[in-house]
């Protein structure tokens, strides 16, 4: 059996995914922060992480990450998980990750990644990375996606589908519900097939 490719993603109505815990670099980031997503929105966000074998990351989602998460500390165990699975930057200019349990990808981005789906056997999340996520669709990598969809319209920003590139796709919905008293909706989708 190989490993999943799973793109999980806070993403707004009209597909912007960048910069949704407000780490500075675009200036309507923060977003998700205003909405509640309840006890069964932490609980699926914790449940996924604790139950992926690693993570694949794009440079800028990484270095968000790596700054953020080794500070953290909570209950659950969610940042000691952040901390100690395997990681995997795709970068042409990080050379030594300071975060630990970190790999860097510098070229062959689609073998790679098929290679890491033959040394897993559960999921490899991607969160953020939407350059990386283009590469992987474009090469049919992608096995599964995990929308958290806020009810936000922003009009510019980082999307997931961008124009152009992107063959069509037929996906099967697996999962849809709400989450929070917000209007959060979760979807979940598979390669049709």
């Amino acid at each position: 059996m190989s490993g999943r490719i799973v793109v999980t993603e806070f993403i707004t109505l009209d597909g912007v995914i960048q910069d949704p815990g407000g780490s500075g670099e675009y200036e309507r980031g923060g977003w998700s922060f205003e909405y509640n997503r309840g006890d069964e929105g932490d609980k699926f966000k914790l449940d996924e992480l604790m139950a992926s074998d690693a993570q694949l990351l794009g440079r800028i989602t990484y270095e968000g990450f790596a700054e953020a998460w080794p500070t953290m500390n909570d209950e659950q165990g969610f940042a000691d998980r952040m901390n100690s699975m395997p990681k995997y930057v795709v970068s042409t200019t990080i050379k030594d990750p300071s975060w630990e349990n970190t790999a860097v990808i510098s070229d062959n981005v689609p073998e790679e990644v098929a290679k890491l789906k033959d040394q897993y056997e559960g999921d490899i999340l991607i969160a953020g990375s939407a350059k990386l996520i283009k590469t992987l669709l474009e090469n049919d990598l992608v096995d599964e996606w995990r929308l958290m969809v806020f009810p936000e319209i922003l009009g510019e920003g980082k999307r997931l589908f961008p124009d152009g590139g992107i063959d069509r796709r037929k996906l099967k919905l697996t999962d849809e519900r709400a989450l929070g008293p917000d209007g959060i909706r979760l979807l979940r989708y598979e390669r049709a097939a």
